[in-house]
């Protein structure tokens, strides 16, 4: 009988190990999408910092007008752009779109392919949709994955914070502290009791909901005064406030050697689409393609380790010509 349940166990097992090349990163997959990684091969472009690739853009002119994103490449001082199999060097920034954090690359070229537009980035969720993976020295590589939520705005990631974390159980709490974040530079510590922030004093879950509000509304550089109970002794201390922005940051970090990076802008995005492709920081800035090759969007930000945002073709072909025209 223990032969029986084993053998039975194991070709359960079996059953359910999917093999290597049709997972959605194996070979057999990635041949389906053969077409797309086409299209990824002449009109996205890699940028380039010397042999460290940076990202992706979006060639949108044959005479090398290139998007990309824009705090990805504003501090670097020499850009190389490959299309194809080509190599440009001396890629200027012409203009940068803060809102979006779009930029508009240009290298000396001239026949180049740019993207074809969709007419609509209303993909329903579960729609397959296509982006660049790593690149090999010449060789773009397509990853697939799907529409994974509704177009929707990602607004500012809530203003500022003290940078802890408190228990959900315990009122005042301190569970966490972030590290780098104000409340670990001004001492405070896991176990610590909050009591009072400002004049106000913290004894219920709704004061507590209260107060983050208030927070959130303070401008960066801020500084609180606060109490815990630390035992039985009351201290005080003066903490500086951080953004969300830079806490989700410090946060993400911890998964960065199983998730790959995110990326440092992940929110306020007048508008996005969502899906699931696979990936690290690097992946963003090129174009994002559905079945038939065009593009819905440009990828923006690695939010989370299922999440990555772009921005939908309506926008992005507003945001190009805008871009275009601002040049002299």
């Amino acid at each position: 009988m223990a032969w029986l349940l084993a053998m039975t166990c194991a070709v359960a097992i079996a059953q359910q190990t999917l093999d290597a090349d049709y997972r959605i990163t194996g070979r057999e997959v990635l041949a389906a999408f053969e077409p797309q990684r086409q299209v990824l091969q002449t009109s996205s472009a890699v940028i380039l910092q010397g042999r460290k690739e940076i990202g992706y853009g979006v060639v949108i002119s044959p005479d090398g007008h290139i998007l990309v994103k824009a705090s990805d490449v504003e501090s670097l001082k020499d850009i190389d752009v490959m299309i194809d199999q080509t190599r440009y060097k001396g890629a200027k920034l012409l203009a940068v779109d803060p809102a979006w954090d779009v930029g508009l690359l240009k290298i000396e070229a001239s026949g180049l392919v740019p993207v074809r537009y969709a007419r609509s980035s209303a993909l329903p969720q579960g729609t397959w949709v296509v982006a660049n993976g790593a690149t090999s020295r010449t060789q773009r590589r397509a990853l697939a994955g799907i529409i994974s939520a509704k177009a929707r705005e990602i607004p500012p990631s809530g203003g500022y914070v003290l940078g802890l974390m408190l228990d959900e159980k315990e009122v005042g709490k301190i569970q966490e502290v972030t590290e780098g974040m104000g409340a670990e530079r001004a001492g405070l510590l896991k176990g610590d009791r909050l009591v009072k922030i400002g004049d106000q004093a913290i004894e219920t879950i709704e004061q507590i909901e209260k107060l983050s509000e208030i927070l959130q509304k303070q401008q960066k550089n801020s500084q609180v005064e606060v109490t815990v109970l630390r035992g039985k002794e009351r201290q005080q201390a003066v903490v500086a406030l951080s953004s969300r922005d830079e806490m989700a940051s410090y946060e993400g970090n911890r998964n960065d050697q199983m998730s790959g990076e995110y990326s440092i802008r992940r929110s306020r995005f007048p508008r996005v689409i969502q899906h699931d492709i696979l990936g690290n920081r690097y992946i963003t800035g090129g174009p994002l393609l559905n079945l038939d090759g065009l593009c819905v969007g440009m990828n923006i930000a690695r939010a989370t380790r299922a999440e990555s945002f772009a921005i939908p073709v309506e926008e992005l072909q507003e945001i190009a010509k805008r871009l275009l025209a601002s040049q002299p």
